[in-house]
């Protein structure tokens, strides 16, 4: 029985911090000694001295055999997995090993439409051939939800050499899809389900939240340990289960995507957080609960805007909500959600996870207070009596109009990558094939990738995006006044 009260690599990094001797090697700074003095004004000198490399009593992230291992084994006990993996170049690393390890050049990967940049990513390094689903559509709030079971099967049914299904769960609005059903649909092919859980590292240890993706059937998932509990950011992990992951291939994938000069001082943020929810992680989240459920409440009795519930829908790509992720949407106050972001944080002292055309969406989590939920509904009510001008009455770009046609993807992300390119103004590009990510951020999730179709919906989708006051990013031109595309096909 593993002990949780435990921090091995905590111990380990103390105990060479405080060790006198004179240091003969990398980092440059000496243990703070030669640190530039704005930083030492910022940060204090304390956290350089924990910035150490891979000494011999602190182990090595890539071979781990003494105190990495030891917390690793702590964490994958604590999470419900067989083994885990700390991730230092945050869970983009991990979803990009997660399909370099399942798929290979040409190897069919069924994933929903709405992924994170970095699954595109993963698709360019291993040359695999998505095969997109779209998620289930709100078409009055403008969200995109999960793929459902269904979708699944009919895939599954129509590409039975995929090679691995790919979820996203939960949504960067904390929405969860029937991930147990998935799972077993999957596995009848005897193929491994990968889960983008970046955003419920939380969900483990509370019964209130959505089921953890391992607990539903997973073989293998993704967690920002920083996003939802005390990690810092970039720190991340992945965990596996079951016997449909390779591991020695997910320890090879890691080799090339993460940094060989990996941080000790996120790694040790990994063993804490670890510690921190195996030891109090339902008392810290069930504050976060009653907080979050208050917030709720007072914010859905405000005038003009509402609260994003598992109430408001029926969609079978909604079956479970974070109720620690907040979504209030403002368009009945005349605001979009970028413009309403804008105010909340400049004027009011409030500020949002991300904006979209219509919402604004909060984290509640462990850091947050009391006080801090005053401000927040305090700043959304002060926000519903600034009485813009009243809504528009124009029809919304809506993101569902840029995926309602079959799968555009014409080559492989990877091809497309690595094929010749030529610039051409946005409007000279429809129906050309895109050789750039081109994504609204956050959350994230690309409208054009490399080897896909280029649609007039999508161009008039990131046009008003951009018009109303969202950021564009990934692509070469930010002004989007023109884009990449392959020289060789039309």
């Amino acid at each position: 029985m593993l002990n949780q009260n435990q921090t091995p690599l905590i111990d380990a990094l103390k105990a060479c911090a405080t060790r006198p001797h004179a240091p003969f090697y990398t980092p440059g700074h000496k243990r703070g000694k030669g640190i530039a003095q704005p930083l030492a004004d910022l940060l204090g000198k304390a956290v350089f001295g924990a910035d150490l490399t891979e000494l011999a009593d602190l182990d090595n992230l890539f071979a781990p055999q003494g105190v990495i291992l030891q917390a690793q084994q702590l964490a994958a006990d604590a999470f419900g997995a067989l083994q885990t993996w700390f991730l230092v170049n945050g869970s983009t690393c991990g979803i990009e090993a997660a399909i370099l390890a399942t798929c290979g050049t040409g190897d069919k990967i069924i994933l929903p439409r709405n992924v994170h940049s970095s699954a595109i990513a993963g698709l360019i390094l291993s040359g695999a051939m998505p095969i997109f689903l779209n998620p289930e559509y709100d078409p009055v709030l403008d969200i995109a939800h999960s793929i459902t079971p269904t979708a699944v099967q009919c895939a599954l049914q129509q590409h039975p050499d995929a090679k691995a299904v790919f979820a996203v769960y939960p949504t960067y609005y904390g929405v969860c899809g029937e991930l147990e059903a998935i799972a077993q649909i999957t596995h009848q092919y005897n193929i491994p389900l990968l889960v983008d859980e970046a955003h419920g590292a939380h969900f483990a240890f509370h019964a209130e939240l959505p089921t953890p993706a391992l607990a539903a059937g997973a073989d293998l998932t993704v967690q920002s340990i920083h996003k939802t509990l005390s990690a810092m950011t970039q720190a991340s992990m992945l965990h596996v289960q079951g016997n449909r992951i390779d591991i020695d291939r997910v320890t090879q994938a890691l080799q090339l995507v993460q940094s060989t000069s990996p941080s000790y001082v996120l790694l040790a943020s990994l063993d804490a957080a670890r510690q921190q929810m195996a030891l109090h992680g339902k008392q810290l989240i069930s504050r976060s609960l009653q907080l979050a459920d208050a917030a709720r409440s007072r914010i859905s009795q405000i005038s003009g805007v509402s609260v994003l519930d598992i109430s408001q829908t029926k969609s079978p790509g909604f079956a479970a909500l974070d109720q620690t992720r907040l979504t209030v949407t403002v368009s009945s106050l005349g605001l979009t959600g970028f413009a309403a972001e804008e105010i909340l944080d400049e004027k009011l002292g409030v500020t949002a996870e991300f904006s979209s055309l219509q919402h604004l969406t909060f984290i509640i989590s462990l850091g947050n207070t009391q006080a801090d939920i005053e401000q927040l509904v305090q700043g959304i009510t002060t926000l519903a009596q600034i009485n813009p001008l009243p809504p528009e009455k124009k029809e919304l770009i809506f993101w569902d109009n840029i995926f309602k046609l079959a799968n555009s993807v014409r080559i492989s992300p990877r091809e497309a990558f690595f094929t010749p390119t030529e610039t051409l103004p946005l409007e000279e590009t429809s129906d050309r094939i895109c050789a750039e990510i081109v994504c609204p951020y956050p959350p994230g999730i690309p409208v054009l990738m490399p080897g896909e179709l280029i649609t007039k919906p999508a161009i008039e989708y990131l046009r008003y995006i951009q018009a109303t006051g969202g950021l564009i990013t990934g692509c070469q031109d930010l002004s989007l006044t023109s884009l990449k595309v392959l020289k060789s096909l039309a």
